[in-house]
């Protein structure tokens, strides 16, 4: 099959490898109709990730079709369009149990391959998914494959983070990074009952998209944000801020805009060492942090019911659509914002 595989500090080629296997009785091999570049994929591109091993087929953002079942898959049939969350889960262990199936004690990530062990992403024409009949969902009546894809991620993540922001109607919220998992996290704010959001960017074509849906903005290349949020809400902070970049910089600027026994709800992936905050700091303003991956495959079901009003445009977040062909360009253009790209979306 052809794959886009990972081989090194930004080089993704895009290859014939061999195509997947049922390895166990509880798998399926899914044919990928759509997959995506999400923000998180280019943690190895950039940075070309200690243990990840160069062959793998990239990407856990995908929905397909079933082609071939296990011998001890239940609830799924061949033919069946399924859409998947970016990690496997059993559905039956502890945190499966408690909604936090992003920790499930059988989860894999999708795309990530050490010392020949885990699995191959969703960037390619098949995919293996273990323990399909718990991490698998068939695709609901009225959502679109495109759809089915974003709440396996980073529809799911940007809600995520807005809930875990503990909205209120009358308070103040912030949102920083306006990619797609800010934008969708606005829109989240949003649903859970917010109705004074803003936004920080530096990208002018993003925050204009942050605005048509709902917030207010702010360039942060030459606007003041944190006096802005201070005048705002007569010198306290934000009550929540929503961090969807995951840097040093965008984590202390939280810091900075939220007030004293405020939450900091972070989702974006950040790699740094140290925290740009001290024990004391955080001590100081009562802070309330919550960070950590989005269980998405908890949250899908959630949010199924109002991808199928079409409450909300989720899908104007894809901003190119291409085949999977061209996915080394869309890497390109992904990672350098060129042609003012916000999401790619690869069709197979």
């Amino acid at each position: 099959m052809k794959a886009l595989t990972f081989h090194g500090k930004h080089h993704i080629q895009y290859e014939s490898i061999r195509d997947p296997e049922i390895l166990q009785p509880t798998d399926v091999i899914v044919k990928v109709k759509v997959c995506a570049i999400c923000g998180s994929d280019l943690h190895a591109y950039h940075e070309s990730e200690k243990g990840l091993d160069h062959g793998t087929a990239m990407g856990h953002e995908f929905s397909g079709e079933i082609v071939a079942l296990g011998k001890e898959v239940k609830t799924l049939r061949i033919g069946d369009l399924v859409m998947s969350p970016f990690t496997t889960s059993c559905g039956n262990c502890f945190y499966c149990n408690m909604g936090l199936t992003c920790r499930c004690v059988q989860s894999q990530l999708f795309g990530w391959r050490e010392n020949n062990y885990g699995l191959h992403g969703g960037q390619a024409e098949f995919v293996r998914v273990p323990l399909a009949d718990s991490s698998l969902m068939k695709l609901p009546e009225g959502v679109s494959l495109e759809e089915g894809l974003l709440l396996g991620d980073v529809l799911s993540t940007g809600f995520f983070c807005a809930k875990q922001a503990e909205i209120k109607p009358k308070n103040t919220y912030v949102v920083i990074g306006c990619g797609p998992v800010g934008l969708l996290a606005i829109l989240g704010a949003i649903e859970y009952g917010a109705e004074k959001i803003f936004a920080i960017d530096t990208v002018p074509e993003r925050l204009t998209m942050a605005q048509k849906f709902g917030a207010m903005v702010i360039n942060a290349s030459h606007q003041n944000a944190i006096g802005i949020i201070k005048e705002e809400t007569d010198g306290r902070g934000a009550d929540a801020v929503m961090e969807a970049v995951g840097n040093a910089t965008t984590n202390r600027l939280a810091y900075d805009l939220i007030r004293p026994g405020g939450i900091i709800s972070a989702v974006g992936v950040c790699t740094d060492t140290h925290f740009p905050f001290s024990p004391t700091d955080a001590y100081n303003k009562n802070l309330t942090y919550k960070v950590g991956r989005c269980p998405a495959r908890f949250m899908m079901e959630q949010l199924v019911p109002m991808v199928q009003q079409k409450k909300y445009n989720v899908t104007s977040i894809i901003s190119h659509r291409i085949k999977l062909s061209e996915g080394v360009y869309g890497y390109d253009i992904f990672s350098n914002k060129k042609d003012d790209c916000l999401k790619v979306v690869m069709e197979l």
